[in-house]
């Protein structure tokens, strides 16, 4: 890929995210309907920051205010959910609040950015269970008992105790984002590099019960977009420790993933499936996992780097080639053919935001930009 091409495609990007400011206004999108058109979900929804993420992202990348000014106050909104009874934040705060409150007060010094961005810290820090080394996802779900639950997700959030500690000076946020990251290593990572969705302890004594399949085929299967979380949550997790079994568990999940992938380097859902006949693909996992190899390469020797970069562009090329919306200006969403939940048929086929946040990401670190958040 070559540095006009890595250009014009930030280009088009500015052009149809200055469209989406448009067309998405204030509402807070997660997935697209097959109209085009984004939902509107509630601040406290785990996929709030991710708007407002990809409004920063173009900001710092272009230097345009319209951006800022769209994205300003997205914090200050999606921080009012820690004082709401009952609490309806949970681990994914690292999702809505590193691309918000973090990455706001990285770039311009604000500091109820730093004050939100702390107090995210806090909360995800409490969700800790210290007999288990793990932070427990979600919150209750009617009658099923899920205190004991982890998932591959939050290595995505455990930057931001990453960050936390490099701010305060304070290294308990990061012995418990590693004591989280420890136990996906041992009980999550298999010896091929797949992954599993959901890892089940026990809440009381920490004893490991069994891996659950999630939004996975089953509890055996490796999720594709779990599989992605696990590569870029990896790699970032050694950017900010140097631990080498990080890089290597990184090393070792994006061998299966690029291994994995079909011809037009795209997953499908899974990548255990019985048969592909009808099955959708998963262009989010696609654009988190080219993210995060740019990120993997940027961390391995000089003689390594080429593997991970050829396979971060080659995905990234069919994406924009193949799956993205830009002759489609009336639709909202810049990725198509993105599944959100495959066992629930919940958004299947459609963009979803977080694709399209990755997507930019990549591309911005094709362009050169250095900003690390995630």
């Amino acid at each position: 890929m070559n540095k006009a091409y890595k250009q014009e495609i930030m280009n088009r990007l500015d052009e149809k995210v200055e469209r989406m400011m448009a067309q998405i206004g204030d509402n807070s999108p997660h997935a697209a309907g097959k109209d085009g058109k984004y939902d509107n979900m509630p601040h406290s929804w785990w996929t709030s920051g991710f708007w407002p993420g990809l409004l920063w992202l173009m900001h710092d990348v272009t230097g345009k205010d319209s951006f800022k000014d769209a994205a300003w106050d997205w914090d200050k909104k999606l921080a009012v959910g820690f004082s709401e009874y009952p609490n309806p934040m949970h681990h994914d705060v690292g999702f809505q609040f590193l691309p918000t409150s973090v990455i706001k007060h990285a770039i311009t010094g604000d500091e109820d950015g730093l004050r939100i961005g702390l107090e995210a810290a806090n909360f995800l820090a409490g969700r800790f269970n210290p007999v288990g080394n793990f932070i427990r996802a979600w919150n209750q779900w009617g009658e099923k008992d899920n205190t004991g639950w982890a998932i591959i997700d939050c290595l995505m959030n455990t930057p931001l105790l990453y960050w936390a500690s490099d701010v305060t000076g304070d290294p308990r946020y990061k012995h418990i984002a590693m004591k989280h990251t420890d136990s996906v290593l041992e009980y999550a990572i298999r010896d091929d590099g797949s992954v599993c969705h959901i890892l089940a302890f026990n809440p009381e004594t920490g004893e490991f019960v069994e891996q659950i399949g999630g939004q996975g085929y089953s509890g055996t299967s490796a999720w594709s977009r779990g599989n992605s979380w696990a590569l870029h949550g990896l790699a970032v997790a050694y950017r900010y420790t140097g631990e080498q079994r990080y890089l290597d568990a990184a090393k070792r999940i994006a061998h299966y993933f690029i291994a994995a992938l079909p011809d037009d380097h795209v997953p499908y859902w899974d990548f255990r499936l019985p048969s592909l006949d009808g099955q959708p693909r998963d262009s989010s996992a696609a654009a988190c996992a080219a993210s995060g190899l740019i990120e993997l390469a940027q961390g391995v020797p000089a003689d390594e780097q080429g593997m991970y970069m050829a396979a971060a562009e080659r995905i990234l090329y069919s994406l924009s080639e193949n799956y993205a919306t830009w002759d489609k200006p009336d639709h909202q969403g810049i990725l198509l053919e993105a599944t959100a939940h495959k066992p629930a048929n919940s958004h299947i086929n459609v963009s979803l935001i977080y694709g399209d946040y990755y997507f930019a990401e990549a591309f911005a670190k094709l362009n050169g930009w250095e900003r690390r958040i995630f």
